[in-house]
C-alpha cells in the first residue's frame, strides 16, 4: 500500500450543496469516520470544514488506540465505551485500508508506562491494581524486566506496566485516509468554508448557514471538537459543555546513533510514541488558557526534559516540528453522544483525549441513531441529558432523514 502525505490538507473536493440528508460540521477523525460511515449507508452526506480536513485536534494528536493505559478513578463508563471502540479498530483499519490504498501505520507492540525512581513506583502500582480491578489484561514489570523490554530506558525506571493491547495509529496518515474514503463513497467534502450558524427555527433544525449560504439538511451532526462548545453556531438553544485543552507536541527524527523505542512509552511527565519513517512523537502538555496557538518555551522544555529522564538518546535526535492542538473537553472529561434538545440535532463531541481511540466506536453509534433511530452499548450512557436531564429531549433522527427522503 502507498504511505499516505504528512499532511491532510488539499483542495476542496466539493463545492457546497444546497442540500443534502446530512451535513457535519467538521472533518476531523470523528467528522470523516462517521461521513465515511454514513455514505455508505446511501445518504446523501456533505462536511463541512472551517480549514482543512484534520486540522484541529486530529492533526495534533499522537494517535493513541489505549483503553487500558488512559483509565483513571471512576471511569468504568468510559472503558465500557473505549473497549467496545479498540475492539472495532481492527476491522476499521482492515476496511479502511482496503478502500483507499493507505497505509496508516497501524502498530500493536503494545504500550509501557513506566517509573522513574522509586517515588513513583506507587502511583504505578495503584494504577495497575485499578486495571486489574477492571479485568484487563495488564502485566506488571519490575525494573530489569522492563528495561530489557525497552533496552534504551535510563537505569533509573524501576517499574512498568505493559498492555499489550493498546496500540496505536499515525493520524497523520489516518486523516488522508478517511478523507480519501469519504469522497470514494459519494460524501461532499466542503473545505475552507466555516459554518456560520445552524439553520433553527420551531425547535428544529433546517440545515448549516455558511458564507455560500443555506445548505439545508435533514440531520445535522456537531462534530467540530472543542469549538461545539462556543455559542456560534446555536446561540441560545443549546449548551454544549465542551472548552478547549491546549497540548503541546514535538516531533523528533531519530537517526542510525539512537534509534526508536519499539513501544509507545509513558512517564508521568510525556508520552514517546515511534512512528514510521524514523519519527517519534513527545506529547503532551495541558493547559487551561482556551484557544491559544502559542508555543511556549516552558513547554517546549517539559516535553524535552520529560522525555530525557527515561529516553536518554533524545538528546541527539533532531527536533523535527512543534505543534499545538486543542482537545475538546467536556465538563466530565467524557464524549457527549447522541440526540438533543433540538429535533434533527446530533452531537459527536468531547473525546477528550481519546477521539482517535473512540473514532469507530462514535462513528457506527452515530451512524445508528440516523439511520435506526436510536444507539446501542456503551454510547449510550454519554447523551448530553447526563449534564442537564430537564432541558434536554430526545429526537427521532431516523425519522427525520425518513421524512427528507420521502420528500
Amino acid at each position: 500500500m502507498a504511505d499516505a502525505p504528512d499532511h491532510a490538507g488539499g483542495p476542496a473536493v466539493e463545492s457546497q450543496p444546497s442540500s443534502v440528508d446530512v451535513a457535519i460540521v467538521g472533518a476531523g477523525v470523528i467528522g470523516l469516520a462517521i461521513g465515511w460511515r454514513l455514505a455508505a449507508t446511501g445518504l446523501n452526506v456533505a462536511l463541512f470544514e472551517r480549514d482543512e480536513a484534520g486540522a484541529g485536534a486530529s492533526g495534533a494528536a499522537t494517535g493513541m488506540l489505549a483503553a487500558a493505559t488512559e483509565l483513571e478513578p471512576g471511569g468504568a463508563d468510559l472503558l465500557a465505551l473505549a473497549l467496545e471502540s479498540q475492539r472495532l479498530w481492527l476491522p476499521f483499519r482492515a476496511e479502511l485500508e482496503e478502500e483507499t490504498g493507505i497505509d496508516i501505520d497501524y502498530r500493536d507492540e503494545g504500550t509501557l508506562t513506566v517509573a522513574l525512581g522509586r517515588d513513583e513506583i506507587e502511583r504505578l502500582r495503584f494504577r495497575h491494581e485499578l486495571q486489574t480491578r477492571a479485568g484487563l489484561a495488564t502485566q506488571w514489570l519490575d525494573g530489569a524486566a522492563t528495561r530489557a523490554l525497552e533496552p534504551a530506558l535510563r537505569p533509573s525506571v524501576t517499574a512498568g506496566i505493559f498492555c499489550a493491547d493498546d496500540h496505536q495509529v499515525d493520524p497523520r496518515r489516518l486523516v488522508p485516509a478517511l478523507r480519501r474514503a469519504v469522497v470514494a463513497r459519494g460524501g461532499r467534502l466542503v473545505e475552507q468554508v466555516p459554518v456560520y450558524s445552524l439553520d433553527i427555527e420551531g425547535g428544529k433544525v433546517n440545515g448549516v448557514v455558511t458564507p455560500e449560504g443555506l445548505c439545508r439538511a435533514a440531520v445535522v451532526i456537531l462534530a467540530n471538537g472543542a469549538w461545539a462548545g462556543t455559542r456560534e453556531l446555536v446561540g441560545d438553544a443549546l449548551v454544549v459543555p465542551v472548552r478547549p485543552l491546549k497540548g503541546q507536541a514535538m516531533g523528533l527524527r531519530a537517526n542510525a546513533r539512537t534509534g526508536l523505542p519499539m513501544h509507545v512509552v509513558w512517564t508521568e511527565q510525556v508520552h514517546l510514541a515511534p512512528k514510521a519513517g524514523g519519527r517519534l512523537v513527545l506529547g503532551s502538555t495541558v493547559e487551561e488558557c482556551g484557544f491559544d496557538h502559542s508555543i511556549t518555551a516552558g513547554a517546549v522544555f517539559a516535553l524535552l526534559e520529560g522525555a530525557r529522564r527515561a529516553l536518554p538518546s533524545i538528546e541527539d535526535m533532531e527536533i523535527e516540528a512543534i505543534w499545538t492542538g486543542f482537545r475538546p473537553t467536556s465538563d466530565d472529561d467524557a464524549p457527549i453522544l447522541g440526540a438533543c434538545g433540538i429535533a434533527g440535532l446530533a452531537l459527536a463531541t468531547g473525546h477528550h483525549r481519546n477521539g482517535i481511540l473512540l473514532a469507530p466506536g462514535t462513528a457506527q453509534a452515530i451512524c445508528e441513531l440516523v439511520t435506526t433511530g436510536a444507539m446501542a452499548g456503551a454510547a449510550t450512557r454519554f447523551g448530553i441529558d447526563r449534564f442537564a436531564p430537564r432541558r434536554v429531549l430526545q429526537h427521532d433522527l431516523h425519522q427525520e432523514t425518513s421524512d427528507a427522503a420521502q420528500r
